[in-house]
């Protein structure tokens, strides 16, 4: 998630658990605990794959932030053995803080390294998007409350109910992401589409309507599903390019991002020049299709260049330009949730990924 929502996530955590001793502090203190995990993205990894892949590694690893956590309360306790209240309470307090960062992380479509150094496919449950002001907006006006009128008499509970309100509201993602899949299942069955993997997550800034990806082959599906929706949902078919994987097949950044995307990915050959003459030099770009929105994905590498009748490796791989969001989009997608009928050309935005890099960069 965002910077700011796990700021007011740790504070409301820490001002539920120690806002009767410690006041206002609890809510600094939590606030800056609770971002101390994303410290991580200070570190250069040598490439754009390697920071993407490391990053939500060592430092969102429960093993280790548990060990953190006791660390720190040894520290604490003794350099200030009397603070009124136990060390179990303070070690409970200090681990809430710390292991809800990545819990939530978890949540998102990034991907999360929850038991690193073990190295299972990262966690993406993917029912919430990574800003989404209904979660956020109950931790920040409780923290604005406990800083303006502290954590005593009616404002004393204030970071509990917020919590709960918040965590009531993640609740109910999970039960929006699962109708949605259930029912791009029910058109899968009824078209005879048998999907190799199905991964679903929210449109931008909201739960309430849901991009649905199938694999297929070599293609993919697209689909969009919401709370309101009357009619199944429209599966649009649209190619991975997977076929250009083979050049890559020596790349250990690719294996890498295969395995931290879950092979979600898509392969695209972008003439940088424009026009459709691919004999001139062009890019073998591959996309995480997980995060962003359909024909807009902020994660997208520059693998490898075809020069002299053959694909050759970068060996240090970058970002590929990435067009900044539509507004008109979000209007459009905001417009299909409140009345289903709406068209959303989500082939016609996909086609975008294999344009000219002039054109997409405009």
């Amino acid at each position: 998630m965002d910077s700011l929502t796990q700021v007011v996530l740790g504070a409301g955590i820490q001002g539920a658990l120690l806002g009767r001793w410690q006041g206002r502090k609890a809510l600094l203190y939590g606030g800056l605990l609770g971002t101390l995990p994303d410290m991580d993205v200070l570190i250069d990894y040598g490439d754009a794959v390697a920071d993407m892949t490391y990053h939500r590694g060592f430092s969102h690893s429960l093993l280790v932030l548990s060990a953190v956590a006791i660390v720190l309360t040894l520290l604490i306790r003794r350099f200030a053995p009397n603070p009124g209240y136990s060390g179990k309470r303070l070690l409970l307090t200090l681990w809430l803080v710390l292991a809800t960062h990545p819990l939530l992380d978890s949540f998102t479509s990034y991907g999360t390294q929850l038991f690193w150094p073990l190295t299972p496919t990262p966690t993406a449950w993917s029912s919430i998007f990574i800003i989404d002001p209904l979660y956020t907006l109950p931790l920040l006006a409780a923290m604005a409350l406990g800083l303006i009128y502290g954590l005593k008499g009616r404002f004393a509970k204030a970071p509990a109910i917020a919590l709960a309100l918040s965590t009531a509201y993640l609740a109910s993602t999970v039960v929006g992401k699962n109708v949605a899949e259930h029912r791009v299942e029910a058109q899968l069955a009824k078209q005879g589409i048998h999907a190799e993997q199905i991964f679903s997550s929210p449109t931008p800034f909201n739960s309430l309507l849901w991009r649905v990806m199938v694999l297929d082959g070599d293609d993919y599906y697209e689909a969009l599903s919401g709370w309101f929706d009357h009619s199944p949902p429209v599966l649009e078919r649209i190619s991975r390019g997977t076929q250009l994987a083979e050049a890559l097949k020596d790349s250990p950044a690719h294996a890498r991002l295969a395995w931290f995307t879950d092979g979600l990915l898509r392969y695209d050959r972008i003439n940088g020049q424009g026009g459709e003459d691919l004999t001139r030099e062009s890019y073998l770009i591959v996309t995480d299709l997980r995060l962003g929105m359909t024909g807009f994905h902020p994660f997208r590498f520059d693998f490898a260049h075809w020069q002299n009748g053959q694909w050759q490796l970068q060996s240090a791989v970058e970002r590929w330009p990435v067009a900044r969001g539509d507004l008109d989009r979000l209007e459009l997608l905001w417009t299909r949730i409140w009345h289903p009928d709406t068209p959303v050309p989500l082939a016609a935005w996909a086609s975008e990924l294999a344009k000219p890099l002039i054109s997409q960069t405009r």
